[in-house]
């Protein structure tokens, strides 16, 4: 069993910069891929950024070259770092794991385990 918990959401103006971070429960966080999701408002929850238990990376289209996934196994805790954000990434944060490990993981039911999500909200 993992449990997640995100943090660091909140409101920024477009063009700015921040840093999700989801927190890991459990010994076998390094066995993981993680991925981040978001949900905006009246939308599916979408593929964001997912990475391998080795540290390999894959993007969702949308946030290619502005967004990156970390992990830090000895803190059991994976990141976003975003950038140049614009009002559309506006949505719920949500990390996830994936017992698979691979890293090439992209929708919702691949992942084994969810935390409770954290805004994310961009001013225009």
């Amino acid at each position: 069993q993992v449990q997640l918990v995100e943090s660091g959401g909140g409101l920024v103006q477009a063009g700015g910069s921040l840093r999700v971070s989801c927190a890991a429960s459990g010994r076998t966080f390094g066995s993981y891929a993680m991925g981040w999701f978001r949900q905006a408002p009246g939308k599916e929850r979408e593929f964001v950024a997912t990475i391998s238990r080795s540290g390999n990376t894959y993007y969702a289209d949308s946030v290619k070259g502005r967004f990156t996934i970390s992990r830090d196994n000895a803190k059991t805790t994976v990141f976003l770092q975003m950038n140049s954000l614009k009002p559309e990434d506006t949505a719920v944060y949500y990390c996830a794991a994936d017992r698979a490990g691979w890293g090439t993981h992209t929708r919702r039911y691949e992942y084994d385990y969810w935390g409770q999500g954290t805004q994310v909200t961009v001013s225009s």
